[in-house]
């Protein structure tokens, strides 16, 4: 597919693009896909049939949790007076990248070499399918005019465990405040896939955010359900901000990340609102296309748009078959270079692995250019 393709664009993941219960017979078909699958096997190479696709990209769902908001969260990170205030916006930020999922069907795996580049105002992203096996995803943001960037380096690693599938995101996300001369750095929650006794999709673990610079440090316990719904425990959040030299707890985090997320000082017993998911995540605007010509060949919208189109019409063998040519590609072009002996290269950063640790993206340029995909006020 060319350049020239056109780009297919849907609806972001937003408060209203949750559908837990999914189709009556999607949960039989789920377990009819896992038969063969054993209990504690890595789900990587697992090539699910159309039918079971979002119409988009992992790199679109990553990239969407960063331009994606009703609000400008990220330059109120910029913006705060004092440390502490920007470090309260930074974890409001943080748990604004949470999205609701759909139960039963999941985003494309990038291909290797997969782009996504988005442009928000002066906000820039751009990700990249830095390795396939394992998938590595690499992305870059940069907004100029805030004096704000973001890398971040996600490596998803699913496995079945018979009555669920729990997904671990390695890597890390950096967010830098660059006239601040701060720098915070996050991991993500796991992804938790329930098939019984309820089916559906939470994000569960421990986040922790750090700020070396100025001391500061949070932990943001995901909640959920561990076998009966409870709606107290339904997406909730509990967390705590504190000094790290002293361990002193300075606020207490707690809320639903669906809904409201509140602070306590423990000093004064006051507490304020920090987050409204409804403000920041519901109602989001698709991304349009300015200029078709100005596009990347190797952009997610494009490589993928028969698929995607043919899944919105619901012509399942006409996705299967666009879908198959896709993958068929990659299997030819990874032939290819293994007769060569050439080793792929990333385009847009460079990367490293290590067992100490993990692996580490760097963006090649020091700012992200704009590009003909936007999302508009």
């Amino acid at each position: 597919m060319n350049a020239n393709s056109n780009a297919v664009l849907t609806a972001p993941l937003s408060l209203e693009g949750d559908n837990s219960d999914g189709p009556p017979n999607m949960l039989q078909r789920i377990f009819r896909l896992l038969s063969s699958v054993h209990s504690g096997s890595d789900l990587i190479r697992l090539q699910l049939p159309p039918l079971f696709n979002l119409p988009k990209s992992q790199l679109q769902c990553y990239g969407e949790s960063v331009y994606c908001t009703k609000t400008d969260m990220l330059s109120k990170c910029n913006n705060g007076e004092t440390p502490l205030d920007r470090f309260i916006s930074v974890i409001a930020w943080s748990i604004s990248t949470t999205r609701p999922l759909i139960f039963g069907v999941a985003p494309y795996n990038p291909i290797l070499g997969e782009t996504h580049h988005v442009s928000r105002g002066t906000l820039n992203v751009l990700l990249e399918q830095v390795s396939h096996h394992p998938p590595v995803t690499a992305l870059h943001a940069t907004d100029e005019k805030e004096n704000i960037e973001m890398i971040w380096c996600h490596s998803p690693i699913p496995k079945f465990y018979g009555t669920h599938i729990e997904t671990e995101v390695h890597g890390k996300r950096q967010l830098n405040l660059l006239d601040k001369n701060e720098t915070y750095v996050m991991n993500s929650p796991k992804l938790v896939i329930r098939f019984l006794p309820v089916p559906g999709v939470e994000w569960l673990g421990n986040v922790t955010i750090q700020c070396k610079e100025t001391g500061l440090e949070a932990e943001i316990c995901y909640e959920g359900n561990s076998f009966f719904p409870r709606r107290s425990m339904h997406r909730s959040i509990k967390g705590k901000i504190f000094l790290s030299s002293s361990s002193q707890t300075l606020y207490k985090i707690n809320g639903h990340w669906d809904s409201t997320v509140t602070i306590k000082d423990v000093s004064s017993e006051r507490v304020t609102i920090i987050y409204n998911a409804k403000e920041a995540i519901s109602g989001l605007k698709t991304p349009i296309v300015k200029d078709q010509k100005g596009i990347l060949p190797s952009e997610s919208t494009v490589i993928w748009a028969e698929v995607s189109q043919a899944i919105l019409q619901k012509c399942w063998e006409k996705a299967k078959e666009a879908k198959s040519v896709v993958e068929e590609k990659q299997r030819e072009l990874a032939k290819e270079r293994k007769l060569k002996d050439e080793n792929w290269v990333p385009k847009h950063f460079t990367v490293s692995h290590s067992k100490e640790s993990g692996w580490e993206c760097l963006p090649n340029h020091k700012l992200v250019p704009p590009t003909p995909i936007v999302v508009t006020p």
